[in-house]
């Protein structure tokens, strides 16, 4: 028998962040992001918006499947749940590791190149910002790339994990495969927890040194990110004279928290999403456009 959900917080069964009514929004286009924008030194906050074009769905975007990402709660003290989620993420980080930056990732590689853009701060674990050679980046949440054990807290790479859950599951991946397909064609999510369903005889790994539980490194919802992260990412806003926003619905604290910071600080914030977002009544302009596009705009004009 399949684990069955259990109800998530409110918080994180929310898709989609509504504005209440009346609040007002101060919209414009990519050219007006540029007009905001030039002469002014930049820290960019991304999300998984930024990924989407590369081929990593997001949570909350308008076209995005319902979701419900486990939490920290339910991965410590359930081993039914681990194993269901060891056996997707199994599956789905090969597809992760196998995607490419787009234009977006490309583009604050230019900016940053230029001395435009201080650095980026992602929600994302993909990596890709990175992959596409930005040099300055706090990964907020997290990489997909590592697996820490919760006893003894060795880190070991994804890489030599996918090694043992092999050995310890032969076959497995290729009997989760339609006829013909690939890792690239399950449907995965930017966790790197892929849709599939028969997981009950997979068999998990332990910490190859003292036999704990192991757990990717990346923070849960319901797991707080680390304070000396935190600390750096907030330095990083003040070092800018603004702040970019692109790819994220800003539902959860972790990100809203930065936006916060750079409106109190009197710094422009400009937020380029696909929808509502929880720091739209902080923005200074508001763009409701996809990130590829306006991310490309910006590097081509300032």
């Amino acid at each position: 028998m399949q684990p069955q959900a259990r109800p998530l917080a409110p918080t994180y069964q929310e898709r989609r962040w509504e504005l209440p009514p009346g609040t007002v929004v101060h919209h414009g286009s990519a050219e007006d992001a540029v007009g905001t924008l030039r002469g002014l030194t930049i820290t960019a906050l991304t999300g998984a918006g930024v990924s989407t074009d590369s081929g990593i769905p997001d949570y909350r975007s308008p076209d995005s499947p319902p979701r419900a990402p486990m939490t920290y709660q339910q991965f410590v003290a359930d081993e039914a749940f681990r194993r269901h989620y060891w056996a997707r993420n199994h599956v789905g980080w090969q597809r992760v590791h196998h995607t490419e930056p787009n234009a977006g990732h490309r583009a604050l590689v230019a900016l940053e190149g230029r001395g435009i853009l201080h650095g980026v701060i992602t929600q994302n674990v993909d990596l890709l910002h990175e992959d596409a050679g930005s040099r300055h980046v706090i990964d907020l949440h997290g990489r997909y790339d590592r697996v820490i054990c919760l006893q003894c807290g060795r880190v070991t790479s994804r890489t030599r994990l996918a090694e043992r859950l092999d050995a310890l599951n032969p076959g497995f991946v290729e009997s989760v495969l339609a006829e013909g397909a690939t890792v690239t064609d399950i449907e995965t999510a930017p966790d790197a927890d892929a849709v599939i369903e028969q997981t009950s005889h997979f068999v998990p790994a332990v910490c190859e040194f003292c036999g704990g539980m192991l757990k990717p490194e990346i923070v849960y919802f319901g797991e707080n990110v680390p304070r000396e992260r935190v600390q750096r990412a907030y330095a990083m806003v003040d070092d800018a004279d603004a702040l970019l926003v692109a790819g994220t619905s800003l539902t959860v604290m972790s990100g809203l928290r930065f936006v916060r910071h750079a409106a109190k600080a009197g710094k422009p914030v400009v937020i380029v999403n696909r929808g509502a977002t929880r720091g739209d009544p902080l923005a200074t302009l508001k763009v409701d456009a996809g990130t590829t596009a306006t991310l490309s705009t910006l590097a081509e004009r300032l």
